[in-house]
């Protein structure tokens, strides 16, 4: 069996997931990366994506995630996240409806900042869709 550790995903309706896992994928801001027992403490900004929870028995959960940040401490993974919706139960209309208000954001900004982050979230969205097969 292998180590665990305490997680916890806490979205701002309310805590979603609070167990011991093997490991947790992330989808970080600069790529995905997992985290194991034992990991280094370090904190990190997370992208709309799908977070995968792996526990110590049993098969991974999915969670989309959109936005927020991931905090590796000593004492496990806490991860708030903008949203976090069980892969199972996400609706494509939700997907697509966060692609129309990204467009709208891009399309409604003003400097050249405001446009590149509308433009990456955006994307993002769009990667999501893919892999979810929406």
């Amino acid at each position: 069996m292998a180590d665990t550790f305490p997680f916890e995903l806490v979205s701002p309706q309310r805590l979603v997931v609070s167990e011991p896992v093997a490991s947790v994928v992330v989808p970080g801001s600069e790529g995905e990366f997992e985290i194991m027992a034992g990991h280094a403490p370090f904190l990190a900004t997370i992208r709309p994506g799908v977070l995968v929870v792996k526990p110590a028995s049993g098969a991974p959960r999915k969670v989309f995630v959109r936005g927020g940040f991931a905090d590796v401490s000593p004492t496990g993974l806490t991860v708030l996240a903008e949203e976090a919706v069980p892969v199972e139960t996400l609706k494509p209309e939700r997907i697509l409806e966060a692609i129309k208000n990204a467009e709208e954001d891009l399309a409604d900004a003003t400097d050249s900042q405001a446009k590149a982050q509308a433009a990456l979230t955006l994307n993002q969205l769009r990667e999501v869709k893919v892999a979810l097969g929406f």
